[in-house]
C-alpha cells in the first residue's frame, strides 16, 4: 500500500497531478479543492494517498491531510460512493465542512457535489452520522499535512522549493487554518464531554456554532455550544 508520495510536480490539472519521484512519474487523482492549493510545476509536493486496486486498474488518490484521507475512507464505505464521488464531495465541502454537514444532518450540502443525487446524499449522512463525532473529536490530531518532499529516499530536483502562499487557488484553505478549525472543534468537544454532555449532542452544538462562525476559537465554540445546550424555558 502506498500511503504517502512526495516529489516534484511535473504537471497539474483540475483533477490530478503528475509527481516525479526519483525519475518515476505518478499520476495522483485529487479533488478540485486540493488541486487549487497545490504549488506550480517544478516545485515540491507531498500528499497522503489511497491506492485503488482493481483487476484491470491501479489508481492513486491524494489528500493534503490525514483528516481528509480518513473522510475519503468513510465516504467510500457508503454504497454508491466511489472514489470519484468522494473527491467531488470533499472538493465541494472540504473535510471540516463535510463533518459539519453530516453532524447536522445537512444532506442538501452534500447534494451540491457533482454526481450526488438526493437519495445518495441522504444515505451518506445517515450512514456516517454515528461516525462523525469520533472523527471530529480526533480532527486536531488527524489534520497533519503531508509535509515537504525532503524526506528519506526523496531527492527532489534543484528547482523544488516550498510553495508560496499565493499559489493556492480561491477554493483552497491553508492547512494551518484547517488544522486550527479542527483543533478548536476537538477541544470544545472534549470540554463539553468533561461537563457531562453526550458526544452526539455536543457534536451537534459545536457543528452549529462553527457553521455560524467558522473561524471561532475553542472558547467561543464552548460558549456558543453551552448556550445552545442550555435548557429552554
Amino acid at each position: 500500500m502506498i500511503g504517502r508520495i512526495a516529489g516534484v510536480i511535473l504537471h497539474r490539472a483540475r483533477d490530478h497531478v503528475l509527481i516525479d519521484v526519483r525519475g518515476v512519474g505518478y499520476i495522483v487523482h485529487v479533488s478540485e479543492r486540493t488541486a487549487a492549493g497545490l504549488p506550480p510545476a517544478g516545485q515540491a509536493v507531498a500528499l497522503y494517498t489511497d491506492l485503488l486496486v482493481r483487476e484491470d486498474l491501479l489508481q492513486l488518490f491524494g489528500f493534503p491531510t490525514l483528516l481528509e484521507k480518513e473522510w475519503h475512507r468513510l465516504l467510500t464505505s457508503v454504497q454508491g460512493v466511489g472514489s470519484k464521488v468522494s473527491l467531488a464531495i470533499l472538493g465541494t465541502l472540504g473535510a471540516e465542512g463535510l463533518g459539519r454537514a453530516i453532524a447536522l444532518g445537512d444532506w442538501s450540502s452534500v447534494r451540491k457535489a457533482q454526481g450526488v443525487g438526493p437519495k445518495l446524499a441522504q444515505r451518506v449522512v445517515l450512514e456516517l452520522k454515528d461516525k462523525a463525532p469520533a472523527i471530529m473529536a480526533l480532527g486536531g490530531d488527524l489534520t497533519v499535512d503531508a509535509g515537504g518532499a525532503d524526506g528519506p529516499g526523496i531527492e527532489p530536483g534543484p528547482s523544488a522549493a516550498p510553495a508560496p502562499a499565493s499559489t493556492a487557488g480561491p477554493g483552497a484553505r491553508p492547512i494551518a487554518d484547517v488544522a486550527q478549525t479542527a483543533r478548536a472543534a476537538a477541544d470544545a468537544l472534549s470540554a463539553l464531554g468533561n461537563l457531562g454532555y453526550a458526544q452526539s449532542e455536543a457534536v451537534t452544538a459545536v457543528a452549529e456554532a462553527q457553521a455560524r462562525e467558522p473561524g471561532a476559537d475553542t472558547a467561543a465554540l464552548i460558549r456558543a455550544a453551552l448556550k445552545s445546550l442550555a435548557p429552554k424555558g
